[in-house]
């Protein structure tokens, strides 16, 4: 069965924004890991705010498949330091946020996974800018916005209230427009858990969850395997200057790295469950959430190395 998208022009979206630059070499890259834990509560996801220099963290902070009101998110300083331990709270008043997982940057604007939508805040104050609600939705993931400003986003479809993952048979992909509106852009038995998501030159790049497989969705919509890993439990993606690619996995507890031929390295090995990848450009750094650790580790970059 194939998988078919309903939003054509994929294809001519530029793969630069996605590309991470090597580091400058003298740059700030740690020589040994800088490790994040105060106050940070099943942290999923971490990116890097160029503007304010500063490193967000979503914590969901309990069941992630539950609107329980307790998610936050954390601002943490490049020096380790947290900043603001819940720089958005749940449990504030006049904002909601349940399981915040993935999130990116889009203008002036902070998007937020969370379960069954996306949510918006303002990026320099936090404010809260509005939601975009995603009927059916189980498991809002992770978030890739592409060089023409579109929005697409995972849904996992897995319930995790009893601590092993169930599929709910809502897995898919979704685009939105510049009002929020979703629209599935791929669904269906074969998509195993989509997680991770990429916007590049020939359509998109999803990690999954529930298998080992890294797939390319294709501008009309095909879903295929673009190669597979050693292990599974997919959740991270970032996209090097080169071309390649560093995958989160939970199976083998690392993150790979991928060249543009499927060959798979483990460069940081011994770090359970690293969930949401982020990078610091400047500083030649990767920034790894430990969902299920608490922490967040700062490590160099493969080219800093």
């Amino acid at each position: 069965m194939q998988c078919k998208m309903v939003c054509p022009g994929i294809a001519g979206v530029a793969a630069i924004l996605f590309a991470v630059a090597p580091p400058v070499m003298g740059t700030q890259a740690p020589s040994e890991p800088i490790v994040v834990q105060s106050g940070l509560r099943s942290p999923e996801s971490a990116l890097h705010d160029v503007a304010a220099d500063v490193y967000l963290v979503s914590n969901i902070s309990g069941n992630p498949s539950e609107k329980n009101g307790r998610g936050f998110i954390t601002r943490v300083a490049p020096d380790g330091q947290v900043a603001q331990l819940k720089w958005i709270d749940g449990e504030q008043e006049g904002v909601t946020l349940h399981a915040p997982k993935g999130m990116a940057l889009r203008g002036e604007t902070l998007l937020v996974a969370d379960i069954d939508a996306i949510r918006l805040f303002d990026r320099a104050s936090g404010k809260p800018m509005g939601v975009w609600p995603v009927e059916g939705a189980t498991f809002m993931n992770a978030i890739a916005v592409g060089a023409d400003g579109i929005v697409y986003a995972t849904d996992t479809g897995i319930d995790l209230t009893t601590g092993e993952p169930k599929p709910t048979g809502t897995a898919a992909i979704y685009r939105f427009d510049q009002a929020g509106k979703p629209t599935v852009v791929a669904r269906g038995q074969e998509l195993q858990g989509p997680n991770g998501i990429l916007v590049v030159a020939d359509g998109l790049t999803v990690v999954e969850f529930l298998s080992n497989r890294v797939l390319r969705v294709a501008p009309d919509g095909t879903v295929s395997t673009r190669f597979t890993l050693p292990d599974g439990g997919l959740d991270g993606a970032v996209r090097l200057a080169d071309g390649s690619l560093l995958i989160s996995s939970w199976g083998a507890n690392a993150v790979y790295q991928v060249d543009p031929q499927g060959k798979a390295t483990a460069i940081v090995k011994d770090v359970p469950a690293a969930a949401d990848l982020g990078v610091d450009i400047t500083r030649g750094r990767l920034l790894i959430p430990q969902l299920t650790e608490d922490t967040l580790r700062i490590v160099p970059l493969p080219q800093a190395r």
